[in-house]
């Protein structure tokens, strides 16, 4: 008797699920399932090989090659000492505000975001760097933590970003677009979190006072710390705009320029290949979620659940925002127990048909993708940037950097809402590139 393609669909979601809730990692479950889900439509034979042809057919991918070059630029990043650089010149022309330094530290994370792709990694660097000058300036410590966990999620809108590099790959639209697509939501995403602190610290001075005797003549001397930041985002954003590279190729050129620079300031071999061994290890670390969820996706066509969802969900009687706004919803819930890049593999090859029968810009739904995954990853009961937090600084409890969240996760569903109102924001470098 030969099984409905649809059930056996449903059923391999339901058994996905099971996996993932009783521990199994999501590389291995989507594999596992998707290979016996194709074996139940196609039969052993033809379902094995296409299940076996799927993981080399991904790997050959060239966008693909982007992932390695952007993550060695963030790790290249950090030897290079330009986390450093880039707080000290924020504090000294940001710090006169009130909550100075927690602005600083947003600014600072956003210029290290354009040279890393990793939000985890930009966690634990600012926790090294910004909190114990905060604290030592008497600035609240749940703020101080808060501020430095969420000026990491950034790094995953700010390119580079593995998130979006995932998401073009996935839907088949332009990663270089996505990517340039993401500069304006990450300032626009920072100058929210900037009102917000201001608006803390003007209400209660106590939360962080301004920091102030810098002289102009020290402000300016902090600038040409700050030149490789810039050097490496003019060189990934305008060849990407303006056509001139590739997404790999701007992501080879930036780490190129960023390994010179940290050999410029005496990085040694154990620090270079360190930077070298993480990279390979992250990396295979992706490129196995890749392979193991590609196989359920290759599945979840076979069985036609991506459009018989899209042709049930276009048929209700509802504004499509309603719809919009239960992705969402559906998204905030599933980011708090799903890393980033396994999620957007197993939803978006069924999402993303119902984003497209509703109309929406795909380059601007992959930007509202990544800004949802950055409040998941703050918010409890996993909020895994959070554990990075304390992780470095466990004098700080995890139940105190929770609270210190909330108010940027406030701050963030504003920029949500604000870029649900008007796309523009993410679409209009693009609208002047032509």
């Amino acid at each position: 008797m030969s099984l409905d393609p649809l059930t056996v669909g449903i059923v391999g979601c339901g058994l996905l699920i099971l996996l993932c809730v009783l521990g199994v990692r999501i590389a291995f479950s989507a594999a596992i399932v998707g290979a016996f889900g194709l074996v139940a439509i196609t039969g052993w034979g033809p379902g094995l090989k296409t299940a076996g042809i799927v993981p080399h057919a991904s790997v050959v991918n060239y966008t693909l090659s982007v992932l390695p070059m952007f993550i060695l630029i963030g790790y290249l990043a950090y030897y290079a000492g330009i986390t450093q650089a880039a707080f000290e010149a924020a504090r000294r022309w940001l710090g006169w505000l009130p909550g100075g330094l927690a602005i600083a530290t947003v600014y600072a994370v956003a210029g290290f975001s354009a040279v890393s792709g990793a939000n985890t990694a930009a966690a634990a660097v600012f926790a090294k760097v910004a909190i114990p000058e905060m604290l030592k300036a008497g600035y609240n410590k749940r703020l101080a933590a808060g501020v430095v966990a969420a000026g990491a999620t950034l790094d995953s809108l700010i390119p580079p970003s593995a998130l979006l590099v995932v998401y073009g790959i996935i839907t088949e639209q332009s990663v270089g677009k996505l990517l340039v697509a993401g500069f304006a939501p990450g300032l626009f995403s920072a100058l929210v979190y900037t009102a917000i602190i201001l608006i803390m610290c003007w209400r209660n001075p106590a939360y962080g006072k301004p920091i102030r005797g810098y002289t102009w003549p020290q402000r300016v001397s902090s600038l040409p710390g700050t030149f490789p930041i810039v050097l490496v985002i003019a060189i990934i954003f305008c060849s990407m705009l303006w056509g001139w590279a590739t997404p790999t190729e701007a992501g080879a050129l930036g780490a190129a320029c960023v390994l010179v620079i940290a050999l410029a300031n005496r990085m040694k071999w154990p620090e270079l290949r360190g930077a070298l061994l993480e990279t390979a290890k992250l990396t295979a670390v992706i490129f196995t979620v890749v392979w193991g969820v590609l196989i359920f996706v290759r599945f979840l066509g076979f069985a036609g659940l991506p459009e018989q969802l899209a042709t049930w969900v276009t048929g209700l009687k509802v504004a499509p925002i309603w719809i919009l706004l239960a992705i969402y919803v559906v998204y905030l819930i599933l980011g708090t127990i799903l890393e980033g890049v396994g999620m957007f593999l197993l939803t978006l090859p069924v999402v993303f048909p119902v984003i497209e029968a509703l109309g929406y810009d795909p380059i601007w739904f992959g930007i509202i993708l990544v800004k949802l995954n950055g409040i998941a990853t703050l918010s409890p009961p996993v909020g895994l940037v959070v554990f990075v937090v304390n992780g470095v600084r466990p004098d700080i409890s995890v139940s105190d950097i929770f609270r210190g969240i909330w108010p940027f996760i406030f701050a963030d569903i504003i920029t949500i809402a604000c870029l649900t109102a008007w796309p523009e924001i993410v679409t209009f470098i693009l609208d002047q590139a032509g």
